[in-house]
């Protein structure tokens, strides 16, 4: 059994204020409880949520999570909403819900929480990010959908989940491959790791083939994708070079220092590569030397 004191890792501003008063306590069933209190309700009561970040819900995890509901029962209570006509609305705990039926459960234990729209979603990726094994396309579209709908910054974001920005970064950019490449990485016969190093080709949908047919590891994927690049740089070294456009967390990062610095910054980041250059445009020696002064602090 898990120690109680462990102090958990990272929680997130909205999952660590949702789950804080989350004890072990006497099961009520009466209609009207405390909303910190845990109650029994009719599981043909509990409705999904249509936003749900979590695409996939995989039959084998679900068959084991049925098995040991069956046997001990729901540990961990849903996280629901009321909804008009006397139904609960699912913000957290759905893969569970999904298992007490196929339980064949006629109730299951909730908490009831009165959340907006937009605090159910926010709280319901965090959730699935802080809790659940989503896949990589998931958890970037998660990523995506909490700073589009929210305005949160990668740096907010990274802070609140425990996360480091470079990886909430690399995940969103996995957005940018091609359908085909996303798909596979959904269907987990591509690793994040794998299309991380494909995010950089402009032949990511041929190598992700070879990738998955060869079996190929990270590594290997990354000197491939080097190959290729070289390959195709040599047969067009006397083509002029296009200026490749900047990706949408690249312009997100130079706008955020911007407004930080309030001077302009530029990020050329070397295709391929870790390397790169950030430039900082003055526009008078008082802006100069307010930028030293940040730079010594």
């Amino acid at each position: 059994m898990a120690d109680k004191k462990t102090k958990p890792r990272g929680l997130g501003r909205g999952l660590s204020a949702l789950m804080a008063d989350v004890n072990p306590a006497p099961v009520s069933t009466q209609a009207e409880a405390p909303r910190n209190a845990e109650i029994l309700v009719p599981i043909e009561n509990v409705i999904a949520n249509p936003n749900q970040p979590r695409r996939q819900f995989l039959q084998e995890d679900l068959d084991d999570l049925t098995a040991s509901i069956k046997e001990k029962g729901v540990l961990q209570p849903l996280i629901v909403r009321p909804r008009p006509g006397g139904k609960f609305e699912i913000v957290a705990g759905e893969r569970r819900w999904r298992a007490s039926q196929a339980a064949q459960l006629h109730e299951v234990p909730v908490l009831i929480r009165d959340y907006s729209d937009l605090e159910m979603m926010e709280v319901a990726i965090i959730e699935n990010i802080q809790r659940s094994d989503l896949n990589a396309l998931e958890e970037a579209q998660s990523y995506k959908q909490l700073m589009e709908k929210f305005g949160h910054t990668q740096e907010r974001m990274a802070e609140a989940l425990g996360k480091s920005r470079s990886h909430i970064a690399n995940l969103v950019r996995l957005l940018h491959l091609p359908d085909d490449v996303q798909n596979l990485v959904q269907e987990r016969k591509l690793s994040a790791g794998h299309a991380r190093a494909l995010i950089t080709s402009d032949n990511a949908s041929d190598l992700a083939v070879k990738i998955v047919k060869g079996g190929l590891s990270v590594r290997a994927t990354e000197a491939l994708v080097k190959k290729d690049a070289a390959g195709v740089q040599t047969s067009a070294e006397k083509r002029p070079r296009k200026p490749q456009e900047k990706d949408a967390d690249t312009r997100a990062l130079e706008g955020d220092l911007s407004a930080v610095l309030k001077m302009k910054v530029a990020i050329d980041h070397k295709p391929g590569g870790e390397a790169g250059a950030v430039t900082i445009s003055y526009e008078s020696l008082d802006q100069l030397d307010e930028l030293c002064n940040l730079l010594s602090r």
